[in-house]
């Protein structure tokens, strides 16, 4: 039985604990990407820039993110993949 409630409560902080270290899409935003997409195509809240790459979905966003592209490095300037894919959904939800 306590070892029962000890793994419960273990699980439980974990999943907590995840939540709050779950990245931010806004902050990853505003330190990684906020300098060259005010500048630069696709430009954030560029509603018409956006539709053809929302249409493509996030992982495939997310996914070209990591590789990068000319002239984006490899996730962007984020740190991991969780800070991509935060900043991904965010920059997503302005161009919609």
């Amino acid at each position: 039985m306590k070892r029962t409630l000890f793994l419960v409560g273990a699980v439980a902080v974990m999943v907590v604990g995840g939540q709050v270290l779950a990245a931010d899409g806004k902050a990853v935003y505003d330190k990684s990407c906020k300098g060259c997409h005010t500048a630069m195509k696709p430009k954030t809240g560029d509603k018409a820039a956006w539709v053809p790459l929302i249409k493509q979905g996030e992982a495939a966003l997310t996914a070209s993110v990591m590789k990068g592209k000319k002239p984006m490095p490899p996730k962007g300037g984020a740190a991991t993949e969780a800070d991509v894919k935060a900043a991904v959904e965010y920059m997503m939800s302005q161009g919609k």
